[in-house]
C-alpha cells in the first residue's frame, strides 16, 4: 500500500535525517521566523523546499489548488488566515506566489464542465476565470502567467498586505515554475513580462 511506503520514508527520517540535524529542529521546536510565504498550488508535482533548496523554518508555505489568493473580504477562510498570520505576524519580508505548467484548474478554467460534478472545485474556478479573460486565449502557460498576476493583485486587497507594503517592507513576486524542464520565470513588472529567473551570483 502507498501508505507503508510514506511510513518507510518517516522511519528514514527519524533513523537517518533527524540525528544529523538535531541543532536545527531543536532550535525550531521554540519557534520560527520565515524568510518567505510561499503561496503555490497543491499539485503533487511542486515541493517548494525542493525547488528553493531551503531548509525547515525558512518558508511559510500555503497550498491550494490554483495558487488562489481570493480578494479581500471574499472567501475569508485558510487562505486569508495564512497571509495575515505570515504578513501580520510572523513578519515575512516577501511574498511569493508560484504557478505552475500543466495546471489542472487553468484547465478547467477553460473546459469548465469537465469539473461540474464537483461543486467545490467549480465555484473555486470563479478566482481563475478572470485570468482566462484577461489572457484572451486558452493557451494554458498564458493563462497561468495571468493567474498569478490575477493572485498578486488579490493579494494587495488584504490588510495586512496593503499595511506592510505602505510601510516599505513587503516585496511582492509572481513566479511561473516550469515543471518539465526546472526553470522558474518571474513576472517583470516593467518588463510586463514573465522573464527567467536569473542566475545568482558566483558564490552564492
Amino acid at each position: 500500500m502507498p501508505v507503508d511506503r510514506i511510513l518507510r520514508g518517516l522511519s528514514r527520517f527519524q533513523r537517518d535525517v533527524y540525528p544529523k540535524q538535531r541543532e536545527l529542529f531543536e532550535r525550531l521546536a521554540l519557534g520560527q521566523r520565515p524568510d518567505a510565504l510561499f503561496i503555490t498550488c497543491a499539485d503533487s508535482r511542486i515541493d517548494p523546499c525542493l525547488l528553493t533548496q531551503t531548509k525547515p523554518g525558512e518558508l511559510f508555505i500555503c497550498r491550494v489548488i490554483g495558487n488562489v489568493v481570493p480578494p479581500y473580504p471574499d472567501a475569508i477562510g485558510g487562505v486569508s488566515a495564512t497571509i495575515e498570520y505570515a504578513v501580520g505576524v510572523l513578519g515575512v519580508p516577501d511574498v511569493i506566489v508560484c504557478g505552475h505548467t500543466d495546471c489542472g484548474v487553468m484547465k478547467a478554467a477553460v473546459n469548465p464542465e469537465a469539473v461540474a460534478a464537483l461543486p467545490s472545485v467549480s465555484a473555486w474556478l470563479q478566482y481563475a476565470q478572470p485570468a482566462r479573460t484577461a489572457a484572451g486565449t486558452d493557451d494554458i502557460l498564458t493563462i497561468t502567467e495571468h493567474n498569478v498576476i490575477q493572485q498578486l493583485e488579490n493579494l494587495r486587497t488584504h490588510p495586512s498586505v496593503i499595511q506592510r507594503l505602505a510601510d516599505g517592507d513587503l516585496e511582492l513576486h509572481g513566479w511561473v515554475y516550469h515543471i518539465g524542464v526546472g526553470e522558474v520565470h518571474a513576472w517583470d513588472a516593467d518588463a510586463e513580462r514573465f522573464v527567467p529567473t536569473p542566475a545568482p551570483a558566483a558564490g552564492r
